[in-house]
Order: C-alpha cells, then structure tokens, then sequence
C-alpha cells in the first residue's frame, strides 16, 4: 500500500462565512473535527493545515496539527495543497476541505486504495441522495459517471435533470498524484467552471478522469453559519 499525505486548506476570509474554521461546533473549532478525523485514517503518514492566517495557524497548533503558512495569493485551496506538496515525500496528496467536520478516516482511506490503481490520477466522493428535493439546491453539487465509476459532469443545477429514483451528491474531497495536482494548478481557469464555479471541471475540460468512490457517509458540509446547526443536531442524535 502506498501511503499518502493530507493537506486541509483553511482561510479565514470566506465571502459567505468569515472565520468558518474557527467556528465552534460543540465547543470545538470546526478544523479540529476534521483534523481529528484525518488523524484517524490508517493510510496517512501525514496531515498538515495549510492557511495563510497567523490565527487558524494558532489555533491548529494549539491542538496539536502541524501548520503551514502559505502564499496570500493563492486563489483556492487546491492551490494552497498543491504549494504545500513541495514539501511533501508522499506522491498521492489528499486534499481535505476543511468545511467537512463529519469525515470520517475511512473516507479518506478509501481514497488512497482508488489511487493505489495506476489508470487513477484523481479520484472523488460522492453519495447517493433520495431526497430529491435536495437536486434544486446549489449548495449541494451533482455529479453523473459512467458505468465505471468515471465523472462524466459536475454542476450545481438538477443533475440528471428528471431525476426520479436518486442523485449522486459530490462530496468535496479529492485524491491527486503528486504531479497531476502541479500540472492542475498551471492550467487557467476553464470556461465550464468558471460558469458553475466548480474546480473540478477544470480536470475534464483538459482531459483528466475523476474516479469516483461510492459512499454512504452522510454529506454535512458547513458553507453557511446555519449548517453548524445540522452537524451539531447530527452529531446529538450519534451521541458524539
């Protein structure tokens, strides 16, 4: 087994929730929920935070995670994971949103056995969703694959579009080798995803295959304050 690294960037600066990882959830800083998490997947020798603010940077270390502090210039955490990486041995990076907190190790890990297959470059979540109601909200991002398993399309709209029976639900955290993740971030911006704002487009429009893991993890990601409400509810109802 080829064991890899966890880079989770984290900024303060989010337009729609400012300070998002340092936002308490049961007591604790959301980043901490998902660093423990990453800590806890058998197939990293390494997590490291990756954020350009002395105060997430603190708080991390107040913890216990390794932090490092990267280029104000960088405009997305792919970016940041992928400076980052210079200093990493391993060859496959995951990279670990930090707006996560239910994660759990065994996500992670299921991950790094796609990318153990040499065919794989990249590799992704998803979940499949039977509340259909869910399809219409932007927020929660659709993924369509083919019979294998291989992203054929992400968007924020309904996706299919008469979706009767499910949807698959992407769950934002993503597998790379080393040297797809560099190249990934020399490429501009592609048309497709600046319209869905989604980064991953940018890996299909240049030729890249996603591969995508099955899951039936719960997708609880925090993209407003409101969302710490239903992690923490969740969180209740698991006793946690």
């Amino acid at each position: 087994m080829e064991l890899a690294a966890g880079v989770i960037p984290a900024r303060y600066g989010s337009t729609r929730f400012p300070g998002k990882p340092l936002a308490l959830i049961k007591g604790r800083p959301m980043i901490q929920w998902v660093y423990e998490a990453a800590r806890r997947a058998r197939y990293l020798e390494r997590v490291i935070v990756a954020t350009d603010d002395e105060r997430i940077a603190a708080a991390c270390r107040g913890f216990g995670a390794e932090a490092v502090m990267t280029s104000p210039d960088l405009r997305s955490g792919t970016e940041r994971a992928a400076e980052v990486s210079q200093i990493i041995d391993n060859n496959i990076i995951i990279n670990i949103q930090g707006d996560e907190p239910l994660l759990s190790g065994g996500l992670i890990d299921r991950l790094v056995e796609a990318l153990q297959d040499p065919a794989v470059r990249m590799a992704s979540l998803m979940r499949r969703e039977t509340d259909l109601s869910l399809l219409a909200d932007p927020n929660r991002v659709k993924v369509v694959v083919d019979k294998d398993g291989w992203a054929l399309y992400f968007s924020r709209s309904g996706l299919p579009s008469e979706a009767a029976d499910y949807f698959f639900q992407h769950i934002g955290i993503y597998g790379y080798r080393k040297e797809l993740l560099r190249e990934f971030c020399a490429w501009p911006p592609a048309r497709l995803e600046r319209m869905e704002r989604l980064e991953q487009l940018r890996a299909l429009e240049n030729g890249v295959r996603i591969k995508m893991v099955e899951t039936d993890h719960p997708a609880l990601s925090v993209d407003v304050p409101r969302d710490i409400i239903g992690v923490e509810r969740f969180l209740d109802e698991k006793g946690r």
